[in-house]
């Protein structure tokens, strides 16, 4: 299987040249454009991610070839229809494995690291994580579906080669269908503000018909602040990378209560014990 996505990276540093280039030529004052330690920050957790990420995909690939060599179902992917379904059924795993990450803590400390630039731009985008477990539940049920894992692979860099578009402010909303139907910049700049009404909205990947489905949806409005509830003050990529499982583990030990510590673990993030 060729890994698209590392083939993609010098693709990604050429759009984010021409983004800043455009900046300059036409800047916006409404627009927070780019500050050359946070981009060095999130280039740093991109590449970061591209290597540690080779682990994790040979272990997804063990469990989804399992999975798929055990079901008797098959999807012959020379079928159109098929890579239909394929392209549905991806975009709603990921819908529930990006909205898991943001209401279960100990997910959202490995998600918590892309929503962590007070900036917006194409280089926000390359911003991952470097613990990346958590998503071979979201995708095995494709597997047992009868999808071939190297065809739920390419999907899944499809839709993460779309979405690195949607991180920039230097596109407005588009022509109405387009937004009713697809993820756009307009809806992913709501998924990254921290604003009261926009925390928890517009998971979607490449559609957000999921979210106005699941009722998860938020249009723009209002100005958007990026960010966290609570801003890091660092651009060290190793403070980035693990500043949220510290959290925990502060939130756990400073409780003698199991009920507590597990709440603290895998409820959502700002969750509080009863007193």
């Amino acid at each position: 299987m060729v890994d698209i996505i590392a083939m993609a990276i010098p693709f990604f540093i050429l759009f984010i040249v021409v983004e800043v280039v455009s900046l300059w030529l036409a800047p916006d004052d409404e627009e927070v454009g780019y500050e050359v330690r946070d981009t060095a920050t999130s280039l740093s957790m991109g590449l970061g991610s591209v290597g540690i990420g080779v682990f994790y995909r040979a272990l997804s690939l063990v469990v989804f070839a399992a999975l798929y060599a055990w079901t008797p179902l098959r999807l012959d992917t020379s079928l159109w229809w098929v890579w239909v379904v394929i392209f549905f059924a991806e975009d709603l795993a990921y819908y529930w494995y990006h909205r898991a990450h943001h209401e279960v803590r100990i997910l959202w400390a490995s998600h918590v690291v892309h929503h962590s630039s007070q900036r917006y731009n194409l280089s926000t985008a390359l911003r991952q994580t470097w613990t990346p477990f958590g998503g071979i539940p979201f995708w095995a049920p494709l597997a047992l579906l009868g999808i071939p894992p190297w065809a739920i692979f390419l999907q899944q860099s499809i839709s993460l080669l779309y979405q690195f578009f949607l991180h920039t402010e230097r596109v407005g909303t588009l022509w109405r269908p387009v937004e009713l139907v697809m993820n756009t910049p307009s809806h992913h700049r709501v998924h990254h503000g921290m604003n009261r009404s926009y925390l928890d909205r517009n998971y979607g990947g490449i559609l957000i018909i999921w979210d106005r489905l699941f009722r998860s949806f938020e249009p723009e409005r209002e100005r958007v602040v990026y960010g966290l509830t609570k801003q890091l003050r660092t651009f060290n990529p190793l403070v980035v990378a693990t500043h949220e499982y510290a959290a925990i583990w502060r939130d756990v030990r400073a409780t003698s209560s199991w009920r507590a510590r597990w709440g603290f673990v895998l409820r959502g993030p700002g969750w509080q014990p009863q007193a």
